[in-house]
């Protein structure tokens, strides 16, 4: 029952070319298939099971490390970037709904702002954080 390619619609043909090109482009997103459909789940780890990773892998933990710290400057971003525009808004317009869509928008910026600040302050452009986050999850599979 398979159709030949004379037999596809012409939308159908056009959306399998579509498909391959934007998997191409998109092939990086295979990097996260472990992290996104394991094939059993990942245990639960708090602060503690991240300070024994870093403290026993001497090439990502350190690096590890720096991606939890910048993550800190990403949420203080957002406190600031979210009050601070919802303020505002409160001040000049009275509105609830204006308010609360610049709080949200603020939010996104403050976070956007501050990984970017967190990038440049420790360096992260020259590591690779990805790849630490992913031994990082191998480890903790491999570890339960």
């Amino acid at each position: 029952m398979s159709e030949t390619q004379d037999q596809k619609s012409f939308f159908k043909r056009h959306w399998e070319g579509y498909k391959e090109f934007w998997a191409e482009r998109f092939s990086f997103l295979e990097n996260y298939s472990k992290v996104l459909n394991p094939e059993k789940s990942l245990p639960h780890w708090d602060s503690s099971v991240v300070e024994e990773f870093i403290a026993s892998d001497p090439v990502h933990g350190p690096t590890l490390k720096t991606a939890r710290e910048a993550a800190q400057f990403g949420a203080a971003g957002a406190v600031v970037g979210a009050v601070t525009t919802a303020g505002y808004c409160w001040k000049y317009s009275r509105s609830a709904h204006g308010a609360a869509l610049a709080f949200g928008f603020g939010a996104v910026t403050g976070t956007c702002f501050g990984l970017e600040i967190a990038n440049h302050w420790f360096q992260l452009y020259r590591l690779d954080t990805m790849a630490a986050q992913m031994k990082f999850y191998e480890w903790l599979q491999n570890r339960a």
